[in-house]
């Protein structure tokens, strides 16, 4: 274990170090290359000790800032919500159990939404919510048809 903090040193650069050693010019093409892993899996992957998954997103973001690609990274994180709090997909049965789980990943899909594209991800999160993808729906990717549908490539 090393006594590293992530937030110690010249962490952009260590990101960017540690995503060069495993063969990625971008921490975009890092994260796509695994689209359903977690923020947290990834920053586990790059560093256990001293990479963060909020400091994943937030070098996501900027890249995606950087490339006019942001509607994209909000369908991918999406996809990365879902993969952990929905794992055997949409649920068939809407039931309260359910309910929760859906809103809990919205909501935390929300929270990592650039502010730019907060009131889209919201009416997203509204059309998911009030016609339902079929049960076991659990997107690949932020190319999913229906999250194209959603959000799609428009740039705000």
């Amino acid at each position: 274990m090393s006594d590293r903090h992530p937030f110690q040193g010249n962490w952009v650069a260590r990101l960017y170090e540690r995503v060069r050693e495993r063969g990625y010019d971008s921490l975009t093409a890092f994260a796509e290359a695994r689209p359903t892993a977690s923020l947290v899996a990834l920053a586990e992957e790059l560093g256990p000790d001293d990479v963060a998954g909020v400091q994943v997103f937030k070098g996501l973001v900027a890249e995606a800032e950087r490339s006019r690609w942001v509607t994209r990274l909000v369908r991918g994180q999406l996809v990365r919500e879902l993969w952990a709090l929905l794992p055997n997909g949409w649920p068939a049965v809407l039931d309260d159990a359910n309910r929760f789980d859906i809103a809990h990943a919205l909501g935390a899909w929300v929270a990592f939404t650039p502010e730019t594209h907060k009131e889209r991800a919201d009416k997203a999160g509204d059309a998911l919510l009030a016609t339902p993808p079929p049960p076991g729906w659990l997107p690949l990717g932020p190319d999913d048809e229906l999250l194209r549908t959603l959000l799609p490539d428009e740039e705000v």
